[in-house]
């Protein structure tokens, strides 16, 4: 009965994680913990404590998500769980990367594609071809970051997974972006966006957005990024997503430089009199 507590427990965290409700799902989490504590039930403790892990990582705990992180590794060699340690190796990957930790990164992310390689864990590694790019781009290696985008993009779709089909075309975006090559990143972009659309994904059809207007601000096309941070913000409003300070802000400034410009137009839930 505990034991299937337990799966409760995870699976309405994991709904409210889906849907950014981050503190709620972080709750069922803990509990949940609470009963495989009690049972021993090693698989179970190992899903929970990586569901904590990710959860502290979106909320930008990475010394906890690092703890819980460790403690699911431990578990996995454990069990012999080969595909779910390439999974840890790569959130722990992750986590060295949002702190802008690159060479580490890549370390856990290369021992992960090992892994993943031999246990032939098709989904973990379209995923990892992402994280890969990632890392080659912040180092300035654009070739080499597109051709793990387009990996993962293949990858995604063999596997059906519309959600990555979508991530990885705005990873390419970003890519361009960085390179000032603003045609193929509004190109990128509006392709992610159309897949999020057509799968009814509005955190990830937003994610388009909002280097949209990245692209739009750099080119001076400023009632346009207006326009599309407009978009943004009230989905990161919705969502009680951690950017909403941040965008709102530069929402501000950026409607300020509009209005210096002596230029505006009426945006989404707007009405000028």
């Amino acid at each position: 009965m505990q034991s299937t507590h337990s799966e409760q427990l995870n699976h309405q965290g994991n709904d409210f994680f889906s849907r950014g409700h981050y503190t709620e799902a972080y709750v069922c989490y803990v509990k949940a913990l609470d009963y495989d504590r009690i049972t021993g039930d090693r698989r179970a403790l190992a899903a929970t404590l990586g569901n904590l892990g990710n959860i502290c990582a979106v909320s930008g705990r990475r010394d906890q998500a690092q703890a819980y992180y460790q403690e699911v590794l431990e578990l996995q060699k454990i069990l012999g769980d080969t595909r779910g340690i390439g999974t840890t190796l790569a959130n722990l990957g992750n986590l060295r990367a949002d702190a802008g930790e690159w060479d580490r990164a890549s370390a856990y992310y290369l021992e992960a594609l090992d892994i993943m390689r031999q246990s032939r864990d098709e989904q973990g590694l379209a995923v990892l071809f992402s994280d890969l790019g990632l890392v080659a781009r912040e180092a300035g290696r654009y070739d080499e970051a597109m051709s793990f985008y387009e990996q993962s993009l293949a990858l995604m779709r063999r596997l059906g997974n519309e959600g990555g089909i979508a991530d990885a075309w705005r990873m390419m975006a970003r890519t361009y972006l960085v390179q000032q090559r603003y045609e193929e990143a509004m190109a990128c972009c509006q392709t992610s966006q159309a897949v999020a659309e057509r799968g009814g994904d509005e955190l990830r059809a937003g994610g388009a957005r909002y280097v949209m207007a990245q692209c739009c601000e750099e080119t001076g096309r400023l009632d346009e990024a207006v326009e599309l941070l407009t978009l943004v913000v009230q989905m990161d409003r919705k969502y009680r997503l951690p950017k909403l300070e941040e965008n709102t802000k530069r929402l501000e400034q950026l409607r300020a430089r509009l209005a210096d410009s002596g230029f505006s137009r009426a945006l989404p839930g707007e009405r000028r009199t």
